[in-house]
């Protein structure tokens, strides 16, 4: 039987090797491709089911092995690591399955289906990273990945919006990395359990927490590091779905859960600056989705806007509210994967982006449009959809911190949120048609859709069960405040 150690190696490994092996497959069949592709995603989402079992029971697994000095080889499963590999594969492995029909006429196939499962597979290196330099490797990873899927289109325009994505998010990276070797001048270790004996005698540096989310900031597109999320939806849909929903813009959220709540605790003055800068972001870009035309800009947009509400989740130093955050990233990604990949079938079927050149497609695409709707409502917070209850529980942390003037200015951002969904469901789906000869996307994509929209109304239909993971999850976290 094998160990629940090794199984934590083939989460990180099997997608992270099995992606050089891709291209070599598709020369031979590129139909076999894509299947190797979803399996290898699926194999890590499979792998990480499996540590569900030990992680609900409270055991950390750990694989170290020492490397080189100060840079040991440490990946740990524990709660929070377990939920973000789950929610990570399981909507990667979704676009994937719709990348076989959106993609499918399109050159450079190889290419892309490679980078998209080495992105995953950096995913998981960096979610169960127990080591600041092993974490930063993968994070730098990501970057590179991300870069050559948003320049999959090699119009000159594009590229540069893939090259401006890079610059901002590896110069956000390279501040981090200052900020890491504070921690390390500080402390002695990268080794996060060491990290966080050290931290229990001396609070880490205010300079360290200033620099690390710098990093964080940019790559969750957080003002004012947020202009390249809308950019990159130059990048084909399920591309901007893995990047904005499931993985890329979660991982700035993830390292603040990892650092800031797991590892050590930051001053009183980081919980009222943080939601601050959460709170201008999120009315910011929501105003901006406001008045957008592009749909996949108006949909980046809203990213932006709901990562700021899991900031604010996160910044809060309370049970409810942390894991409120927790199930924040996953009703987002599973509602804002579907937005994206329904967006995908819209601008493929019709060759349009501008939401006012469309309009009653409903007729022509009923299954996209409720898809559409169903994820529209998780977003929005319409019970019992998903994100009613995660956004219900950020906002009772907040009350229960006495964040009232915080928690006012959100509520106007989610109010905002049903405005522009609603204007985007309007314009493109309801009201006389503006485009003729429109049809369905592939199989492939709407059923993708339509399981992504279902998920979104199931999450909070059964919300006990993943309710259950994440307050294990937060407290485990908590017990660095005990």
């Amino acid at each position: 039987m094998i160990s629940y150690n090794n199984i934590l190696i083939l989460t990180v490994f099997i997608p992270l090797i099995g992606a050089f092996g891709l291209p070599l497959v598709g020369f031979i069949s590129p139909r076999l491709r894509n299947f190797v592709a979803l399996a290898l995603v699926v194999s890590s989402f499979v792998c990480s089911f499996s540590l569900l079992g030990p992680v609900l029971a409270g055991k950390t697994i750990i694989f170290s092995k020492a490397v080189i000095p100060a840079c040991n080889f440490v990946f740990v499963a524990d709660g929070l690591a377990v939920f973000m590999a789950l929610v990570s594969s399981f909507i990667s492995a979704i676009i994937i399955f719709y990348s076989f029909g959106y993609i499918s006429h399109y050159p450079n196939q190889n290419e892309y289906y490679c980078m998209a499962v080495l992105f995953l597979g950096s995913m998981m290196g960096l979610i169960f990273s127990a080591n600041l330099i092993l974490l930063y490797m993968f994070w730098e990873i990501t970057a590179i990945t991300s870069w050559r899927l948003i320049g999959f289109f090699r119009e000159k325009e594009y590229v540069l919006k893939a090259d401006k994505a890079f610059l901002i998010t590896v110069f956000g990276a390279l501040v981090m990395l200052i900020g890491f070797l504070s921690i390390y001048q500080q402390t002695g270790s990268f080794d996060l359990s060491a990290i966080k004996e050290s931290a229990r005698l001396a609070p880490i540096s205010n300079l360290a927490i200033f620099l690390i989310l710098i990093g964080i900031f940019s790559k969750s597109a957080t003002l004012p590091f947020h202009t390249w999320l809308p950019d990159a939806g130059v990048a084909p849909s399920p591309v901007t779905a893995l990047l904005h929903a499931a993985v890329l813009v979660k991982i700035g959220v993830y390292v603040y859960a990892r650092l800031f709540i797991a590892t050590f605790t930051i001053s009183q003055m980081w919980h009222t600056v943080i939601p601050v800068v959460a709170v201008v972001s999120a009315i910011v870009s929501a105003c901006a989705a406001l008045v957008e035309t592009d749909i996949k800009r108006i949909i980046a947009y809203s990213t932006i806007s709901q990562i700021g509400f899991i900031f604010f989740g996160f910044s809060q130093s309370n049970e409810i509210g942390i894991a409120g955050g927790l199930l924040y990233i996953l009703m987002h990604g599973l509602a804002k994967g579907g937005l994206f990949l329904c967006a995908g079938i819209v601008e493929q079927n019709t060759k349009i982006k501008d939401i006012t050149k469309l309009g009653g497609l409903i007729k022509t695409m009923p299954v996209t449009a409720m898809a559409f709707l169903f994820c529209s409502f998780s977003i929005m917070g319409i019970p019992p959809f998903g994100g009613f209850f995660s956004k219900y529980m950020v906002f009772a942390g907040a009350v229960n911190s006495k964040e009232f003037f915080t928690a006012v200015a959100f509520l106007i951002g989610a109010f905002l949120t049903i405005l522009y969904l609603f204007r985007v469901f309007n314009l493109v789906f309801l009201g006389e048609a503006k485009t003729s000869q429109v049809k369905e996307g592939s199989f492939s994509m709407v059923s993708s859709v339509a399981i992504l929209a279902v998920f979104s109304l199931l999450a909070g239909i059964l919300i006990n069960y993943p309710y259950i993971f994440a307050q294990v999850a937060t407290q485990q976290m908590l017990t660095i405040l005990k």
